[in-house]
């Protein structure tokens, strides 16, 4: 058991590490947009884009590199009682808040999973059939959903975005949780 417990935080570990060092590049994205959004004001031909795509960039830099950055343990914490604790009494407590962030982030997936169908053109009521409907092709389908912004984009590869960073997140989650449990028992090397 064991064993399959530390397959599975190495191989999450291994992909949310990967993840993070690609995106964590994301920034350097967001900032040749912003400059090109400035370069054209500057020019007196405003781009339309310019703005609304530097929030998708944000967004998919922030929700993916989340998991990265709770792995490399630089998330926020309010380390005023936490920095002096024990290591097993930072486990009891990180055991404790995961459970509350992975309910957190299973309601969030939920959501964005919710928002994904309906961006998809998808206006049932639950969002998991969707699935089942594309397959099947339905007449559920609809128009897709866009920005009210005057560059009119499709919003669904950002919430796709947004559902696997939120996946990854999860994983990562049940990582740590595990990598606590490990701790506790007295089995980290």
């Amino acid at each position: 058991m064991d064993g399959m417990i530390r397959r599975y935080i190495h191989a999450v570990d291994a992909i949310n590490r990967r993840v993070g060092r690609v995106v964590m590049y994301g920034i350097f994205v967001l900032m040749g947009i912003l400059l090109w959004s400035t370069a054209s004001k500057a020019i007196l031909l405003p781009s339309l884009w310019t703005l609304e795509m530097a929030q998708f960039a944000m967004v998919a830099y922030y929700v993916l590199g989340g998991p990265y950055s709770i792995q490399m343990g630089t998330n926020v914490r309010m380390d005023l009682l936490y920095g002096a604790w024990s290591p097993r009494r930072k486990a009891w407590t990180d055991l404790f808040t995961i459970l509350l962030l992975m309910f957190y982030l299973g309601v969030l997936l939920y959501g964005a999973v919710a928002s994904t169908a309906y961006s998809l053109g998808y206006f049932g009521s639950s969002p998991f059939s969707f699935f089942g409907a594309l397959a099947v092709g339905s007449e559920d389908i609809g128009v897709m959903e866009r920005s009210s912004t005057p560059w009119r984009a499709y919003l669904w590869p950002i919430k796709t975005v947004m559902i696997v960073g939120i996946l990854l997140m999860l994983l990562q989650c049940l990582s740590e949780f595990l990598k606590d449990v490990l701790l506790l028992r007295g089995k980290v090397d």
